[in-house]
């Protein structure tokens, strides 16, 4: 039998990162594209749940209730999940390239996010002790609004592969520069690099804090009756996860179509 997670907690605070490698791979499993049945993704979840349960009872309520914890632990995931190149993404998707691999690109991750609203809807309450604030929602929502943002973190990275906008830097500074999009619900500026950095300020922080709150707002209006829950947070997620694309979509279409008019280079002059 496994330990409980609030031992792995106190194992991973000692310097055992057990813990933080276990939230990344059920994330990572939970964002993946592959048809997952309900039951899985449910089971899924609620281990996702109960370890983010164990990890803010740790973190206390001066770091959980004003959206801290939530913050950190999302930077610590979300950049670490697989962002797949442009010859990867159109081989899983049966060899499509263009605006018709960004379609089918956005329509996975709506399934994904649709998957896991309706699986958090449907799961029993594991409900934090103490203390107040964010830990009087259950912890399901709070796996709900880690999971469903990272998807949409994962979806903007692999959009910007689709239209060839590249984001410079390292896998983990580019995985930061994301999660700054996400924030803004935008894409990368190639003409402005500066408008986002690899190491996130107060102000980037702030704001990826009050994104991550209000996807966290989202998910706790779906609680609800069994299958009411389950229902109304499919539907949300679906057309957050839609909204977030269009917008991103619009922003890397206006700067792909600008580098190719762009004219070539003349190199050696004369």
């Amino acid at each position: 039998m496994s330990e409980e997670p609030e031992r792995e907690v106190a194992r991973w605070g000692d310097g055992d990162d057990r813990l933080g490698h276990e939230m990344a791979e059920l994330v990572g499993r939970l964002s993946a594209e592959d048809d997952m049945d309900r039951e899985t993704r449910g089971r899924l979840l609620g281990r996702f749940a109960r370890l983010l349960a164990a990890s803010a009872r740790r973190a206390g309520a001066a770091g959980v209730g004003r959206g801290r914890w939530l913050t950190d632990t999302f930077m610590e995931i979300a950049p670490h999940v697989p962002v797949r190149d442009l010859e990867t993404l159109s081989r899983h998707h049966d060899g499509l390239r263009g605006e018709a691999l960004a379609d089918s690109l956005v329509r996975a991750a709506q399934r994904a996010t649709t998957g896991v609203g309706a699986a958090g809807g449907a799961l029993a309450a594991i409900q934090f002790t103490a203390p107040p604030l964010l830990l009087t929602a259950p912890a399901q929502i709070l796996a709900e609004t880690v999971v469903v943002g990272t998807i949409e973190v994962k979806l903007i990275a692999e959009l910007h592969e689709v239209y060839g906008v590249q984001v410079p830097g390292s896998g983990t500074a580019r995985g930061m520069v994301f999660l700054q999009l996400w924030a803004g619900q935008r894409g990368f500026d190639p003409l402005q690099p500066g408008s986002v950095t690899a190491a996130l300020g107060v102000a980037a922080k702030a704001g990826l804090r009050k994104r991550l709150l209000r996807t966290f707002g989202r998910h706790f209006t779906t609680l609800g009756p069994f299958l009411t829950g389950a229902v109304a947070g499919g539907a949300l997620n679906n057309a957050a996860t839609r909204r977030l694309a269009e917008k991103v979509r619009d922003d890397l279409r206006g700067h792909h179509i600008e580098e190719l008019r762009r004219p070539p280079s003349i190199e050696g002059g004369g």
